[in-house]
């Protein structure tokens, strides 16, 4: 009897964030015209993805004083996107990005649980944080949740969710419902009947520890930055040890970093094509911002062709409002000062060399070899696609890697379930245990 294969997992991340997207390219078009989505989610489904997923933002952000980048708000809202999606896919899984600090339960849940109606099953929400008084202006609430209380609140906010979807009986009797907890006390009856998941696919992004834990406590999918396979490993050890200490399987999570590639006909073209998008995604003036952004003043009169500053970033500076400062900025600073030395490069070059290049690169044989060995060696479930470009930047890898895949025995050749936990393998609920 042959051995049975692990299967990949796949997504499509609609792109539009940042510097990743290459405006640029002719063949880019429009993050906001619904044939753009309806492109990708058909290309998504065709190439049999388990879901499509749409990140999403609150507030366009600014650098000093100005926007500075195409943000993922510069588009409609995403489960006003994937309702309409539903109506022009069949299969396809469905997960929108939606900000727990900014929303409330009752009214979420059941935009969720219609858009889960709606598409047969197929929704997901990817649970977002935020703690910057910035955004909170949008809202007259800047600033009133403490960064430590973000993922508390998160936590709360996912776990009444789930009580308002358990309102209903499978037979379609409603139940009066009653919460109360430190961020939300709410009583009464949830208005829509439960739906084919029981409870939408939660998704949760994060690598920190409090991250980790609340994945392990309540999400059905961790999202995930580790694209090397050796800290892929780890951090996919890490977190399936920490489900059996809330009842969990370690199936029961899917592990799914998101991805880049680039294919090419041979590994010396793909090489080539991959530096070329680098080039484009970082542009002279976007390696300058991206520095700003880490060193915290204006370095406007640098010249990106040449060695990054002399002086030390400022850590308490607020020039970039409505982006994350990942880590200690002193300490990138210093790491990225070494790599410029050790290797002579410039700003530009640093920036790109610091920011990594894309997770796979090379032949569509070699491609879906280096992916069937993460998922077969257990340092992921699946991969998040992140195209560079909008919105054809996947069909090569659907016409040409999926194929290999499947002839691998590691991917399906047909959709056998009609939901999103079907494709996932997840349980429903009160399956669990």
């Amino acid at each position: 009897m042959s051995r049975q294969h692990k299967q990949i997992h796949l997504a499509a991340h609609f792109p539009g964030v940042n510097n990743t997207t290459v405006w640029t390219d002719p063949r880019s078009r429009s993050q906001i015209d619904f044939d753009s989505f309806e492109h990708l989610a058909r290309t998504a489904e065709r190439g049999l993805f388990d879901f499509f997923f749409l990140a999403e933002g609150l507030r366009l952000r600014e650098h000093n004083g100005r926007i500075h980048d195409l943000d993922v708000v510069g588009r409609p809202e995403s489960i006003t996107v994937l309702n309409a999606l539903a109506a022009v896919t069949e299969r396809l899984g469905l997960a929108a990005t939606v900000n727990a600090t900014f929303n409330e339960p009752y009214e979420l849940a059941r935009r969720l649980a219609s858009l889960d109606h709606l598409s047969g099953g197929r929704a997901a929400w990817n649970v977002v944080t935020s703690s910057d008084a910035f955004t909170g202006e949008n809202f007259r609430r800047g600033g009133f949740l403490d960064r430590a209380d973000r993922y508390t609140r998160a936590a709360e906010f996912v776990a009444t969710a789930r009580e308002l979807w358990d309102s209903w009986t499978p037979d379609g009797t409603p139940r009066p419902f009653a919460h109360t907890g430190r961020h939300f006390t709410i009583d009464g009856e949830f208005g829509v009947p439960r739906s084919p998941q029981g409870h939408p696919v939660v998704i949760q992004a994060g690598d920190s520890d409090e991250g980790r834990e609340f994945a392990a406590s309540a999400a059905d999918i961790i999202f995930t930055r580790h694209g090397s396979l050796e800290a892929g490993r780890t951090f996919y050890a890490d977190v399936k040890r920490r489900l059996a200490r809330y009842g969990r399987a370690p199936e029961e999570l899917k592990i799914m970093p998101g991805v880049t590639l680039v294919l090419g006909d041979t590994a010396a073209d793909a090489q080539e094509k991959a530096a070329e998008i680098r080039l484009q995604q970082v542009s002279p003036q976007t390696a300058l911002l991206t520095l700003e952004q880490i060193w915290g003043v204006d370095l406007s009169g640098y010249d990106p062709d040449g060695p990054l500053p002399d002086i030390d970033p400022d850590p308490d500076s607020q020039l970039t409002q409505g982006r994350v400062r990942h880590g200690d900025p002193l300490a990138v600073a210093a790491k990225w000062r070494a790599l410029s030395e050790e290797k002579g490069l410039s700003i530009r070059q640093t920036v790109i060399e610091a920011n990594g290049r894309q997770s796979f690169i090379g032949t569509p044989e070699a491609v879906a070899a280096q992916m069937a060995e993460f998922v077969a060696t257990d340092a992921a479930d699946g991969f998040i696609l992140v195209p560079h470009l909008t919105p054809g930047g996947l069909d090569d890898f659907v016409g040409r890697v999926v194929p290999l895949l499947q002839e691998r025995g590691v991917f399906r050749t047909a959709y056998t379930g009609t939901t999103l936990r079907d494709h996932l393998g997840l349980p429903y609920p009160g399956e669990r245990g």
